[in-house]
Order: structure tokens, then C-alpha cells, then sequence
């Protein structure tokens, strides 16, 4: 499965999700949210993911934004609920924000596995870009692990598929 390439046609996007686009990089970007038929965003709204991943696509082409940069930025839109205190469940409570804010069919997941104390691994499967992903990843763990700690790690598993070779996830390795 191609990247940016819906896994079903009836899935779904939820305005809330996209409006971080316009939040994050501003007005430039209404003309190609309006090509792809998802501005106005109405954040109570559904929206085709497909229409979205082919925004995305074209927004990922111009100058408009890194997909790093714009992963790391959905951590910070993101509402957390208070309850989540720990990077193990801040990465384990992706995959929960990703169904409440996609529906309809196949959307794909995040499946989040602790493999010590301080280290897990992150398998991404959904049609998303994998840099954006990486950068969701980072910004979680950079949040939530103790602000003194620079020295935390999130690198693809190499042994692994990855969507940049065409599968359908990616496998991250997580240590902080």
C-alpha cells in the first residue's frame, strides 16, 4: 500500500484533526484545503481521508511544511486526558486519539509495545507518511519524559517493513 493512499474509501477524518493544518501554518494553506474539498473545516465534521491524504500529499510537495515538523505538532494540539502521566502511556494512548478521530473501515492503528522501563516500540500501520508519524513519536515522548532528558531516541527498526519501500507501516524503536 502507497503512502498517502486511503487503506478504505469510506474512511473518515474528523474537522478536528485538520484544523492543526491552518493552526500550524496559516492562510497559505486554504487554497489547496479548498482544492481537495476540506475547507471550510468544521471541526465537528467528517471528512473523506482520502481528500485529506491528497491535501497532505500536495502540502508535503510545496514549501508550506516538513512532515516531521508537522507530526511534532499534533502532540501539541492534542488534548491529553489528565490521567496519562507516563511516556508508556502517552505512546500506548495514540492509537486511542488516532480511532476517535478517524472512522468508517480500515483506518490502520498504532500498536505501542513496552519493551523496558525506559524503551518501546511503535509499529505505525495506517497510510500516513512515515516522517510524519516519527515526528507524532518524538514530540510524545519529548512531552512526557522528564524535561531534563535530551538524551531519549526514536529510530526506525531498519529489520523491520517501512512504508518508505512501499509497505503498509512502520516500526519504531523508542528509548528515553
Amino acid at each position: 500500500m502507497a503512502t498517502f493512499k486511503a487503506f478504505d474509501e469510506n474512511a473518515e477524518v474528523l474537522g478536528a484533526s485538520l484544523v492543526i493544518t491552518t493552526k500550524s501554518f496559516g492562510d497559505e494553506v486554504i487554497p489547496i484545503l479548498e482544492k481537495h474539498h476540506i475547507f471550510p473545516i468544521d471541526p465537528d465534521g467528517w471528512y473523506k481521508q482520502q481528500d485529506w491524504l491528497n491535501a497532505f500529499s500536495e502540502l508535503s510537495e510545496g514549501n508550506y511544511m516538513n512532515l516531521v515538523a508537522m507530526g511534532m505538532k499534533v502532540p501539541d494540539f492534542a488534548v491529553w486526558p489528565p490521567s496519562i502521566k507516563t511516556v508508556h502511556e502517552a505512546l500506548a494512548s495514540i492509537n486511542v486519539a488516532y480511532h476517535m478521530n478517524h472512522r468508517n473501515g480500515e483506518i490502520g492503528n498504532y500498536h505501542y509495545e513496552k519493551t523496558g522501563d525506559q524503551s518501546g516500540k511503535m509499529v505505525c500501520r495506517n497510510p500516513y507518511p512515515s516522517d510524519f508519524d516519527y515526528g507524532i513519536i518524538y514530540r510524545t515522548v519529548a512531552k512526557f519524559t522528564d524535561p531534563d532528558n535530551s538524551q531519549f531516541a526514536v529510530r526506525v527498526d531498519g529489520s523491520q517493513p517501512s512504508r518508505k519501500l512501499g509497505e503498509d507501516s512502520c516500526t519504531y524503536l523508542i528509548s528515553w
